[in-house]
């Protein structure tokens, strides 16, 4: 998915919020972020994919500030969060829908909005305005490999009961962040807290990019897709990159839309939850 007018001003603010949380030292802050803008000026253009200059306006805010992960408190309190509320949440362990459901509901956490609006979004219903489960579940009985691409920290915990169900039926591997980016999960996130054995096969994407840049990806997550039956993707970022890919009818996209131009790519109202297959 290209970028449009409004991701300009998504990726202003995120190179402000990233230096924000990455540093105390306000004449380090600034630098950070006037680079950070910096980068977005020299590489914004409506050709290319929003994650590609948002890896950059990361890159250089690390640098400068020294902290490689500079969205760590925040996901400690998202993680808490999610923690929390997908006990308190009723899923049927032995039903797709159900399980699919409560997969989608946990993309509701995002690093733009405040927990508490968060915590009361989680609590509401998850209606698809595009639903191919079904499509999704057929192609499911036929599948060997499944490739499941994690997005947010939280969202571990809501992504469970489906990796469960899943591996009922085929091999399934979770894959998740090399390393820190945005409140993206990543293999220290899991280990951190204690959910390892319970995901089952892991593998990383070899990068710290929101979604994939295939520039940057590591060999092993490279053969691991293009071997796969079936990827499940989680999450905007996966969805602007992949989507830039031929359709193959091998991706199956779980989201919600929560910015305008990935709704209008999609055709629904914005925080739509979708359930596609492409």
């Amino acid at each position: 998915m290209k970028a449009s007018t409004y991701c300009y001003d998504c990726l202003q603010k995120l190179a402000c919020q990233a230096a924000e949380l990455a540093s105390n030292d306000e004449p380090t802050k600034a630098r950070a972020t006037d680079e950070g803008l910096k980068i977005l000026r020299d590489n914004f253009s409506l050709d290319c994919v929003s994650i590609i200059v948002a890896t950059k306006i990361h890159d250089v805010i690390k640098k400068i500030t020294e902290n490689p992960d500079p969205y760590r408190e925040m996901k400690d309190k998202e993680i808490a969060v999610a923690r929390e509320l997908s006990k308190q949440i009723k899923v049927e362990h032995n039903n797709f829908r159900s399980c699919l459901k409560f997969a989608a509901l946990g993309n509701t956490i995002d690093f733009f909005r405040p927990l508490d609006v968060i915590r009361q979004d989680m609590k509401g219903q998850v209606n698809f305005a595009i639903d191919d489960s079904e499509r999704f579940e057929t192609k499911l009985k036929d599948a060997r490999r499944v490739l499941y691409l994690a997005d947010n920290a939280g969202e571990m915990f809501f992504d469970l009961p489906l990796l469960r169900w899943m591996r009922q039926r085929a091999s399934v591997t979770y894959v998740v962040k090399a390393a820190p980016v945005q409140d993206d999960v990543t293999l220290e996130d899991i280990r951190r807290d204690g959910v390892e054995l319970e995901m089952g096969e892991l593998i990383t994407t070899g990068t710290a990019t929101p979604g994939i840049d295939f520039s940057m990806a590591s060999a092993e997550f490279k053969r691991e897709f293009n071997s796969a039956d079936l990827i499940f993707a989680k999450g905007m970022g996966y969805y602007e990159s992949l989507s830039e890919l031929p359709a193959e009818g091998r991706v199956f996209y779980c989201l919600r839309a929560k910015c305008q131009p990935v709704a209008d790519s999609l055709e629904v109202p914005i925080d739509s939850y979708i359930a596609v297959l492409r």
